[in-house]
């Protein structure tokens, strides 16, 4: 009876956490351009739209551009210094650490003042290039925490081996590191990517309406009225991500890259 009880409850709690998706998932279809649920009638020409209109077009390449770009930085950033952090053991070397966590901890919007002030000041305000490296410097905890998780998987005296035999750094990390953790490096990059997709307060506070994601483009559209190619535009973004997840899961350890340990501590 207890078996049953626990499906039904973890299946209504499952059912209540799904029911926004749903509805989003119904008036992307509406024949009519209305949000209305039930839909009225089934269509996916709003699907078309997000490719086919110029301007959702337009904010489409902005979003998936800005996500590679700000991704591939903040893995450039984290990498040597998840490799710094795991070769030099100190007390202080935490710091750094801190510093790589603090931008993601903080209130995106403390984040998003922050930056806009900083761009402000140094006159770049309204760049492109200012969103992608203000995505990278918020995003940077997320590949920072998988390739920290990837180096803590290795064994240093292995490590140590290969420098006694005459390897230096550079030959280390090439030959030996970086094929352990390439599966951290590209799971790090596609949780920033993912969420960098999705991101609109620091891409507006840094660049305003100079550059306009999709995210922007929905708020910006929902000032002239509502159409269902916002709730198309959000299950793609949901499809996006769970794909993404899903061949991180496939292909990796992926409670691991969350943190999570086996019971052997493995």
């Amino acid at each position: 009876m207890s078996t049953i009880f626990r499906t039904v409850y973890f299946s209504l709690i499952g059912l209540f956490l799904a029911l926004p998706l749903i509805v989003v998932a119904g008036v992307s279809v509406n024949a009519k351009q209305t949000l209305a649920f039930p839909p009225q009638g089934f269509s996916t020409s709003w699907y078309g739209e997000i490719f086919l209109n110029p301007e959702w077009r337009s904010a489409l390449v902005a979003s998936v551009t800005l996500a590679l770009l700000s991704a591939a930085l903040a893995v450039a950033i984290a990498l040597p210094l998840a490799w710094f952090l795991w070769r030099r053991v100190a007390p202080w070397a935490n710091i750094f650490q801190l510093l790589g966590v603090a931008p993601f901890t903080l209130p995106p919007v403390i984040t998003a003042l922050g930056l806009l002030t900083f761009w402000a000041t140094a006159g770049f305000y309204g760049q492109p290039w200012t969103a992608v490296v203000s995505h990278a410097i918020f995003f940077v905890t997320l590949p920072l925490v998988t390739l920290s998780l990837g180096f803590t998987s290795i064994d240093r005296s292995l490590v140590e081996a290969a420098s006694t035999m005459g390897a230096d750094d550079r030959t280390v990390f090439r030959t030996f590191v970086l094929p352990l953790i390439l599966p951290y490096i590209v799971s790090g990059y596609a949780f920033a990517f993912v969420l960098s997709l999705n991101e609109y307060i620091v891409a507006y506070m840094t660049v305003g309406f100079t550059m306009e994601t999709l995210p922007i483009k929905i708020f910006n559209a929902l000032r002239y009225g509502y159409t269902p190619t916002m709730a198309s535009v959000t299950i793609l973004f949901v499809t996006t991500a769970a794909v993404i997840f899903s061949l991180v899961a496939r292909f990796g350890d992926l409670p691991k890259l969350l943190g999570a340990m086996s019971s052997d501590g493995k």
